[in-house]
């Protein structure tokens, strides 16, 4: 269905940022998950709400892309008139329901959605700045899923967001290079900025930012805050599954010309998928 496709959906398992505070807090009386699943929802209804946006804004463009021409918007299975109607009502949503879980809340969902405005108009052209702009994104689930219902966030868990984000945006780029070079387009129409990143650039991003993502994560399961809240020193045991899923994430990137979508990488790779199934399992396991 058109869309229920403009709506991307396939991309909420990303909103599971949301849920990382309450789980690794240990909050998890009923009012804090409820409180959480109401944020995951109004999370869903914004992030839908900047796809249809970007859609609007990059529709003339996205006309000419090998693979974008085929979205509601550009294909004309959607008229402009229903994607701006439908933005509004997802934003109007997204709005009233953060605003009634906390201010805090309110004000992450409100801010995600101005800083796309800017990031469609206008930073998504800036190099380097444009990923920390889509990482920020990620830190604002986290800061949702943490301050927005109470809870303070850990230092920590912030700074694995960081590094993790940052990671699959400079891999999303390098797929987008790779991309242009299987189809041999021109980078001005699909995007801008891909005239400033190098391969080699990206690829020592890329390597920095995986090495920070392993060793923050591997730090955080032996910090000694860690162990006092969680009773547990096990949790260092997770930190394979982390490893093998980036290395994974990069075998797919480089030979099965993944990257340009992680939710649909994630969801169509098995290997990837029960990974991320066995680092939760494992960790709940360990938490509880």
């Amino acid at each position: 269905m058109p869309l229920i496709k403009l709506l991307r959906p396939h991309q909420y398992i990303k909103n599971g940022f949301v849920l990382i505070g309450p789980l690794f807090a240990h909050q998890w009386s009923q009012d804090i998950l409820q409180l959480t699943l109401f944020a995951f929802i109004s999370f869903c209804m914004v992030a839908s709400a900047v796809y249809v946006l970007n859609d609007l804004l990059d529709i003339e463009a996205d006309k000419e892309h090998p693979t974008k021409k085929n979205r509601p918007l550009p294909s004309g299975k959607i008229s402009l008139k229903t994607a701006w109607i439908t933005l509004g009502l997802l934003l109007t949503g997204a709005l009233t329901i953060s605003f009634n879980i906390s201010i805090w809340a309110g004000s992450f969902v409100s801010t995600y959605f101005i800083l796309n405005i800017f990031y469609s108009m206008k930073l998504k052209h800036v190099v380097i700045l444009d990923v920390f702009i889509i990482s920020t994104g990620f830190m604002l689930r986290i800061l949702v899923g943490t301050l927005g219902l109470g809870i303070m966030p850990s230092q920590w868990i912030l700074l694995c967001g960081l590094m993790v984000t940052l990671f699959l945006g400079f891999t999303k780029r390098r797929a987008e290079l790779l991309t242009l070079e299987a189809f041999g387009a021109n980078s001005n129409i699909t995007r801008k900025v891909l005239d400033d990143y190098k391969p080699a650039m990206l690829e020592q991003f890329i390597s920095i930012t995986a090495a920070c993502t392993i060793l923050s994560y591997g730090l955080y399961t032996v910090a000694p805050s860690t162990k006092a809240l969680h009773g547990s020193d096990n949790l260092i045991y997770t930190l394979p599954f982390v490893v093998y899923g980036i290395f994974r994430y990069l075998f797919l990137l480089h030979q099965k010309d993944k990257g340009n979508d992680t939710a649909k990488d994630l969801l169509t790779d098995i290997h990837l998928l029960t990974t991320v199934a066995c680092w939760a399992i494992a960790s709940l396991w360990v938490i509880a």
